[in-house]
This record gives C-alpha cells, sequence and structure tokens, in this order.
C-alpha cells in the first residue's frame, strides 16, 4: 500500500482507494488470525468467529459476518471461511487478506448500516488489479450478513393495551420487558414469560434502562402526566422507535409543552404518536396489533407507504410537501 491523502490509502498493486481505517483493520488484523483460516479441517475458528457473534448480541452490539461460498479456481482461502466485523471495525478471522478483504470490511459496514444481506463476486482470474500477491487466480463469491441484537421493546404501563402488545411482539420476536409503578399491574402472573418486570416508580424504572439503537420503547401509561415523563425521557436515549399512545390533541399539547422545556423539537423524529398503524383498531387487542405492525416495519425498514397515524411523521411530511410547493412557486416566479 502507498500512502495518499489523510481520508484513505491507495493499494500500489490494484490503484484501489480505501480508507486509511479500512485498509489498517485489515492489515493489522490479517497475520494474528491466517493461521487460524489455513485449512478448513481446523474448525475451532469458526467456533470462535460464533462465540464472537454470541457475545456481541448479549452485548447489544452489531457487526456482519462474511462467507467464502462459492470458490472457482485457486483463492488463499478455502469456501465456507468467515470474517467478523465488528461494529467498531475490528475483525475476526479472515477470507484471505489483500484487497478482497478490505473491499469486503467496507461492504461489511453497509450491510450493519443497513441492516440487510448482501453478495459480492470477485473474478480475480479474470482482474488483475486483485493480483495483490495474496490471490491465485480464480473467483469465489461471497455473503454478508448482519449480526444484530436481540429488538429489546419497554412497555411503560402495564395496563390493558399492554397485556395484548406484551404478547404479540413476543410472538413477533422482540423481548418485552414492562415498567409499571403499580405491582398488582407490573407482575409475573401478567407477564409471564416478559424478559423483565420493573415494578417501581417510572423515574427510578428509567434510571436502570439503557436503551441502544436495537431497543424500541412504546409509552402507554395511565396518564398525561407519566406520559410525559416518560417521553421526556425517552427522546433523550438512543432508541430507535418510540411511540406513545394518545390522541392527536395529547400529542401536540406534550410536544409543546416539552420544546418549551428546551427540548430540540428534532428529537421527536423518532416518535410515534398517536402510535400504531391505521388499521381502525378498537380494542385492546386491535391496537396491540396495529402497534406490533408499526414496530415490525420499523425493525424491517418497510420501503412501500404505511398508514401512520403518527403525528409527528405525518406533519414532516406535511412540512416537506409545503417546501416542494414554495419551490415549485419560486421557479415559476422566476420564470416569468
Amino acid at each position: 500500500m502507498s500512502s495518499g491523502l489523510a481520508a484513505g490509502v491507495r493499494c500500489s498493486s490494484c490503484e484501489r482507494h480505501f480508507p486509511a481505517a479500512s485498509y489498517a483493520l485489515v492489515r493489522d488484523n490479517w497475520p494474528a488470525s491466517i493461521d487460524l483460516f489455513r485449512t478448513p479441517k481446523n474448525n475451532q475458528a469458526c467456533m470462535d468467529i460464533y462465540e464472537e457473534i454470541v457475545k456481541l448480541r448479549k452485548d447489544g452490539r452489531r457487526g456482519a459476518v462474511a462467507t467464502i461460498v462459492n470458490v472457482r479456481g485457486s483463492i488463499p482461502s478455502f469456501e465456507t471461511a468467515k470474517m467478523l466485523v465488528r461494529d467498531d471495525g475490528s475483525i475476526a478471522g479472515t477470507i484471505g487478506g489483500g484487497c478482497v478483504e478490505a473491499e469486503v470490511w467496507q461492504a461489511a459496514r453497509e450491510v450493519m448500516e443497513n441492516e440487510k444481506p448482501r453478495s459480492l463476486t470477485f473474478n480475480l482470474n479474470q482482474d488483475p488489479k486483485y493480483d495483490t500477491g495474496l490471490v491465485c487466480g480464480g473467483t469465489l463469491d461471497i455473503f454478508i450478513e448482519p449480526v444484530l441484537p436481540p429488538a429489546s421493546l419497554y412497555i411503560f404501563g402495564a395496563g390493558h393495551v399492554s397485556v395484548n402488545l406484551y404478547k404479540t411482539a413476543k410472538s413477533a420476536g422482540f423481548d418485552v420487558s414492562i415498567i409499571d409503578d403499580r405491582e398488582a399491574y407490573a407482575s409475573r402472573e401478567r407477564f409471564p414469560e416478559a424478559k423483565e418486570v420493573i415494578a417501581e416508580d417510572f423515574e427510578q424504572a428509567m434510571a436502570q434502562i439503557t436503551p441502544n439503537e436495537s431497543s424500541y420503547i412504546v409509552i402507554v401509561t395511565r396518564g398525561h402526566r407519566d406520559d410525559m415523563r416518560v417521553l421526556r425521557w425517552a427522546v433523550q436515549t438512543r432508541a430507535k422507535y418510540i411511540g406513545m399512545i394518545g390522541s392527536k390533541r395529547k400529542t401536540i399539547t406534550i410536544f409543546r409543552e416539552l420544546t418549551k422545556e428546551g427540548i430540540p423539537a428534532e428529537l421527536f423524529e423518532r416518535v410515534h404518536a398517536p402510535v400504531g398503524l391505521d388499521i381502525g383498531a378498537i380494542t385492546p387487542e386491535e391496537i396491540a396489533v396495529a402497534i406490533t405492525a408499526e414496530l415490525i416495519a420499523t425493525r424491517r425498514h418497510a420501503e412501500r407507504a404505511l398508514p401512520h397515524m403518527s403525528w409527528f411523521k405525518n406533519r414532516k411530511n406535511e412540512l416537506n410537501a409545503e417546501d416542494v410547493a414554495s419551490q415549485v412557486h419560486k421557479n415559476t416566479s422566476s420564470d416569468r
């Protein structure tokens, strides 16, 4: 590799440009890990990768696993070789080193961000730019899949909607925790398979919880005051999704009160309130389904337009539409 701009490094063999951190991490990790993968008979390396995946998920972190799924010809590794790229950029294992590994590292970062798998094909025997001295000619297909922590759902409130939301969300794969200040409601009898059941004052409970980018929060307490207390805390966490039950009028009132306190309006962009998709839900069971559907849509990055009830989401769309209309008006005026 030859030194380039501070933003990256250019490979003198293949002329490809990589971020400096990208190549350095591959370069520094490759010599230490290659012996583990020298032959397919050594299964300990794969076991180490799997243990690292389990550890990442337990710690609430992300990663991506790159696996050589098909080989044609000669390569400096073997089919089924794996490399784990962690969310801090560090790696475990190897798929052969060199520029191929650096390019896979970059793709793995994108897979983590998008939470969607990706396939890459390298024609080493046809493309001389990969001939870095580490490859032997041949073609390999690499499959990169995201490693994501379990989706944690924190439900504040333990009433009728919460009981049903706990059931539907759990069946959809969420790790559900229940928080309420009433012991008679927040109990193992009502939520037998919940990850946690916290029966404490909301302020004390919130002090014990640290949501991350894989966390979802739904606020369905028994009153306006508690909803606002929890929302004030929730928007200042790293939670991926925040939902609050209630009418549009209540939502606007709470939003105005919290922004008057100095909470930036942009922090409410993740908030879905009123919560759930507009499917005409009336009963607690139906409302739970509407909320769970919205949770799934967020988790799976649904791209199609959905009937969100959220005032915040609709407000953003209305503002965008106003901006477009304003720009069209300016362009029309300038043409005159």
